[in-house]
């Protein structure tokens, strides 16, 4: 989702760093999976399971682009002859790309092109059938017709290679972009969270690098850069980290990062983004055990627990330890500028997946989207098999949109619950993490026996195999949401009035005459009444008798 250009980041109070994505190469997973995540996180964004099927289309047929954040018409473009089944930001060859976007030099942007960083993504995975082939077509479409977004980095993936391409536009009219691409090494992880992470590439690596070819000379014409073509960093020139983009969104790299390798806190001052001169993070690491899907559904849910960044020690996490803080991300008070955190987990995420792709299994088989629609910390990822051609309910609720509620749609009876918990998250997230786990403890336990199945139809009938799994999603998302509207009305009851009603084995207790038990009353945490005290000293001190 959109970031504002960094040079008015920090003046713009009703913006928020937006998402994040985390990667992982094939040989860096516990089972050779390539996997990848998104967070689609922005105020007031509402958003389906979106699906674009199959087609052929005939010579001459135009494609209308509409801007996927405003729905404005832009323009149109010719329709590729074949384009495949997508099914959220996968697709049928199980090509999964996500974005972040970091701004950079606001003159780059060019009004005048059609298309915009999230039309470029669905057009793309509606053509592509690898990683490379993707690039290609997203930088071919953009020097065609022009490339209307702000700077932004985009994971490109398939079951063999991990590719991040940053791109900006080249100013108004220009109908071109700068870009590059690099392969991620196939033992290493990388992530990008709202800031350009490119520096240095060597250009000789045709292999694993790919750029554009006036990507150094627009620098230079621009006078942005006047070394050797070797020492020229894409950062540096178009998009140079400063405070916001070090501390609000590479502290979120450095956060998932620091999970996977010793030692990391090397990078922290650059991370904190306060010192000018420290060292920056290096673009991927390799780490220090294998990754699976459940460890990046872990980092998806991180609120810097454990680290210097962590949201649990100061008044700001409220009575109840609220790991979650209010926006905007900057405040004043007595003329003097203050910041909150940004995690990775954040109230204002509309989705967010974790994509696995794995060469082994037929294609359709072998993508997997673990989606949830809110905040991934509050869901519980549902598979949804990337040959769907059919959507659960709850993810395209007929009737329901960001102004309307129903408790049919995922999004609301999600946001629902977690909209209970935020303010009281110590008291009430526990009950909702069992949920969630449970749920996906039983996904997980359950892939090997359904995929086994599907693989079995597929030498027979593809078609029966890919309904059998299309089925299948569709069953696990409508046991969710109806598991979430249980886990709404328990909580309702369980704590209501800043109580709680005592329970034993799954049931709440009663009195003999069939009167509920009386309410515990936790009162508040024990951080909460130092702080309070020391705030007011005597004041609330109860006198001797």
């Amino acid at each position: 989702m959109r970031k504002i250009v960094l040079s008015l980041f920090m003046m713009v109070a009703g913006y928020a760093a937006a998402c994040t994505n985390f990667i992982v190469a094939k040989g860096a997973s516990t089972d050779g999976s390539v996997i990848c995540s998104y967070n689609a996180d922005d105020y007031g964004m509402f958003q389906n399971l979106c699906h674009y099927p199959a087609g052929t289309h005939a010579p001459g047929t135009m494609r209308p682009v509409y801007d996927w954040d405003t729905a404005e018409y832009h323009g149109e473009i010719p329709e590729a002859p074949v384009t495949y089944n997508v099914i959220g930001n996968i697709n049928e060859y199980q090509v999964t790309i996500g974005e972040t976007t970091y701004g950079g030099r606001e003159e780059m942007v060019d009004p005048t092109g059609i298309l915009d960083y999230g039309s470029l993504i669905y057009i793309a995975l509606q053509r592509s059938r690898t990683a490379r082939e993707a690039i290609e077509v997203m930088t071919t479409l953009v020097n065609t017709y022009g490339y209307n977004s702000e700077g932004e980095t985009f994971t490109i993936c398939d079951p063999e290679e991990a590719w991040i391409m940053e791109m900006m536009g080249k100013g108004p009219g220009s109908k071109g972009a700068v870009w590059v691409a690099m392969r991620i090494p196939d033992n290493a992880i990388c992530a990008h969270a709202n800031q350009s992470r490119i520096t240095k590439f060597n250009m000789k690596d045709k292999k694993n690098v790919l750029y554009a070819k006036d990507v150094v000379k627009f620098a230079r014409e621009k006078g942005w850069f006047s070394g050797k073509d070797a020492d020229f960093s894409w950062n540096e020139a178009y998009a140079k980290p400063d405070f916001s983009g070090r501390r609000y969104c590479e502290a979120r790299v450095w956060s998932f990062f620091n999970h996977f390798v010793d030692n990391f806190d090397r990078y922290l001052p650059y991370a904190m983004g306060k010192e000018k001169d420290t060292e920056p993070m290096p673009l991927w690491i390799v780490p220090n055990r294998k990754v699976s899907v459940q460890d990046v559904e872990e980092c998806m849910r991180d609120h810097y627990e454990g680290t210097p960044f962590s949201l649990d020690q100061d008044i700001a996490q409220g009575i109840w330890n609220m790991p979650y803080r209010p926006t905007p991300l900057t405040f004043e008070i007595d003329g003097k500028k203050y910041f909150n955190e940004r995690p990775t987990s954040t109230q204002q995420t509309g989705f967010s997946y974790v994509s696995q792709m794995r060469s082994w299994l037929p294609r359709q088989i072998g993508g997997v989207l673990w989606f949830g629609n809110d905040d991934g910390n509050m869901v519980a990822y549902t598979p949804i098999y990337c040959g769907m051609t059919e959507r659960p309910e709850c993810y395209n609720t007929p009737g329901a949109d960001a102004l309307t509620f129903s408790d049919k749609n995922a999004f609301w009876v999600c946001n629902w619950v977690s909209n209970m918990v935020y303010p009281r998250y110590s008291q009430m997230f526990p009950s909702l993490k069992v949920v969630r786990d449970s749920l996906e403890a039983s996904y997980f336990d359950a892939q090997p026996r359904i995929e086994q199945q599907a693989k079995e139809l597929y030498q027979t009938d593809q078609a029966a195999a890919l309904k059998y799994l299309n089925d299948y999603s569709v069953e696990k998302a409508q046991q969710m949401i109806a598991r979430w509207r249980q886990l709404a009305y328990y909580l309702i009851v369980k704590f209501n009035d800043m109580a709680v009603k005592p329970e034993k084995d799954g049931k709440f207790l009663r009195t003999p005459t069939g009167m509920n038990e009386r309410v515990e009353r936790p009162g508040y945490s024990d951080y909460f009444r130092r702080e309070l005290i020391r705030q007011t000293g005597d004041k609330f001190e109860y006198p001797e008798e």
